[in-house]
């Protein structure tokens, strides 16, 4: 099984992809997300994004500024306001 993961900004689409895992730096603190995650939603704070495409693999690192990540049936979605790279 793979997560769908959906990173976005205002400007456009920044990745959409299949990932094992996706560690989110929440605004209460990290969060990871797997596949069948209960839904939810979160505001997030300025940090490393962690994709870890495989299980046990090394993780990608993905630095954001703010915004929001909504866990639903149809996988992740970051909304970011700004992506360095």
């Amino acid at each position: 099984m793979a997560l769908h993961f959906e990173l976005v900004t205002p400007a456009r689409l920044v990745r959409s992809e299949d990932v094992h895992m996706v560690v989110v730096p929440g605004a209460e603190g990290e969060f990871g997300v797997l596949e069948g995650h209960a839904p939810f939603m979160s505001t997030i704070r300025d940090g490393a994004l962690l994709v870890y495409r495989t299980e046990g693999g090394t993780p990608e690192t993905i630095q954001i500024q703010g915004g929001f990540a909504e866990v639903a049936a149809t996988g992740l979605t970051v909304l970011a306001e700004h992506v360095e790279g």
